[in-house]
């Protein structure tokens, strides 16, 4: 039974996965080495919750119950649970260096599960003695909002930790889909396709930006691909189609765009620095 659950990462991401299971009655560990990167974690939650009691969709005191559940610690001893979910910068070798920590300071039982929308899962546990332990555990951003899962396996992973992290989700209230270590997972590799089509279009002068997402949102789509990309984060996004296209053989039509490129060197990062393709 998963009691307490330590989310490593106090960005975006792991803000919101934080916010979701203490919502959910579980405890939770957060942790990062910032510790300024932890207080904007709390005044977020903090925030995202009151509007919920504003709007009177959350009561004052469950508010409370909730912010009580989440433990916010910049030392890594405090990060001992069932339950260990990554959510770091996308960097391999720093993210196998935290769980090999990790590892060190938690029980033979602890399942590890990481984040990363596009990093490979099976390299990252490579010979690892938690690799049966080991899986992808992707939250689509906002965490709080969006109700789609990947629970990703390697050849390694143990069947009972998948069914774990399959119950985990449940309780959440997400919905899960399991697949197999693959470079972009599911979600990763078919959305490419609509960011870089989206910015080849624009690249080449057949629309602009707002006409692309105008089109797309009317044609069903609830976000067009720009400001998608403005909402995941330019950086994030763009590494995505870095490590797809390399794993994948560097095929032409998954070839990153120049255009978010120049976005990135501009540190024009989208909605969480005020610019991107739009301006916040």
């Amino acid at each position: 039974m998963i009691k307490t659950i330590c989310v490593c990462g106090a960005g975006t991401m792991g803000s919101g996965i934080a916010q979701v299971i203490a919502s959910n009655n579980i405890q939770v560990i957060q942790f990062d080495v910032n510790e300024n990167m932890l207080e904007k974690s709390k005044t977020s939650i903090t925030n995202n919750l009151q509007k919920l009691v504003d709007k009177g969709r959350l009561e004052q005191a469950r508010r409370s119950d909730i912010l009580q559940r989440i433990t916010f610690t910049s030392s890594i001893k405090d990060c001992v649970g069932e339950l260990i979910i990554e959510a770091v910068v996308e960097d391999k070798l720093i993210k196998q260096h935290l769980f090999d920590k990790l590892a060190a300071i938690n029980t033979a039982d602890t399942i590890f599960a990481t984040n990363t929308s596009s990093i490979s899962i099976t390299a990252l546990s490579s010979g690892k003695q938690y690799a049966p332990r080991f899986a992808g555990l992707h939250f689509f951003n906002p965490a709080t909002l969006m109700k789609l899962v990947e629970i990703i396996r390697t050849e390694h992973t143990n069947d009972a930790v998948i069914d774990t992290l399959k119950q985990f989700t449940a309780a959440l209230g997400k919905t899960a889909v399991v697949c197999n270590d693959a470079p972009g997972f599911i979600v990763n590799r078919v959305a490419r396709h609509y960011y870089l089509e989206a910015m080849q279009l624009a690249e080449k002068g057949m629309a602009d930006i707002k006409t692309i997402d105008t089109i797309m949102e009317a044609t069903g789509f609830k976000m067009g691909p720009f400001k998608l990309m403005d909402l995941i984060g330019l950086d994030v996004n763009y590494a995505v189609s870095n490590i797809v296209w390399k794993e994948l053989g560097k095929p032409e039509r998954l070839k990153p765009s120049r255009l978010q490129k120049d976005k990135v060197d501009a540190n024009e990062l989208g909605k969480k620095n005020g610019k991107g393709f739009y301006e916040y």
